[in-house]
């Protein structure tokens, strides 16, 4: 997914893990997302050397396309073909350099195996799942992280839920960058941990304080 999700919808609830679901999502709306790369990929990606990167849950691709036109070699991941060929329209308009850099793949992130020890960088932008799986999945991810690589893990913040603003109705999809750094455990060196603070207006127009999970570690 890319771009901040829309603030007013609820997110991955029990029945929102299916391809049919996000297909059915993604046809009902032009864009879904913002159209923009999000702005912690910017701001904890934009230093690094290019090199193979991992995007898990493209959504339509402006991540990816963003990280291509910096000179990545990325493969972007997501359950949803209508997103997918939407983003490789999205990247064709970007130009044939940008578009030539992405491997666009349809797989279900609760089931798929990304090769081990393969990325430079994996980005995984506001996947919120329960946490059993999300420990599954987040595994797998951390796992495909080349030696000295990057895991950027980014995701609506447990803070949030004592705010206006609608967030899922599991507490457990939710969670801190502590909890990502216990999981993970040794071998990694932790260059972002933080509960970010943006402002933002809930459902009835009133601004509220809401934070972000923003994760970024360096396998050692």
């Amino acid at each position: 997914m890319t771009g901040h999700p829309h603030e007013h919808e609820h997110e991955h609830e029990h029945d929102q893990f299916t391809a049919e679901f996000w297909d059915e999502r993604y046809r009902s709306a032009h864009a879904l997302w913002s159209g923009n790369p999000n702005p912690y990929l910017i701001a904890e990606a934009g230093d690094l050397a290019p090199g193979t990167a991992l995007d898990a849950g493209a959504g339509e691709g402006a991540d990816a396309i963003w990280l291509a036109g910096r000179g990545w070699q990325v493969t972007a991941v997501d359950i949803s073909g209508v997103a997918l060929e939407r983003a490789a329209g999205h990247a064709a308009q970007a130009g044939r350099d940008v578009a030539g850099r992405i491997t666009w793949r349809r797989e279900d992130l609760l089931e798929w195996q990304p090769p081990e020890r393969a990325y430079d960088l994996v980005n995984a932008q506001f996947l919120h799942l329960p946490a059993g799986i999300r420990q599954r999945v987040f595994g797998r991810l951390a796992a495909a992280v080349a030696d000295g690589g990057t895991l950027l893990i980014v995701g609506h913040h447990p803070l949030d839920l004592d705010t206006t603003m609608p967030r899922p109705r599991q507490p457990e999809l939710l969670f801190t960058g502590d909890e990502l750094a216990a999981a993970f455990g040794d071998g990694w060196k932790i260059e972002t941990n933080v509960a970010a603070a943006r402002e933002a207006a809930d459902p009835d127009g009133r601004p509220v304080t809401i934070h972000d999970t923003v994760f970024r570690a360096r396998r050692a």
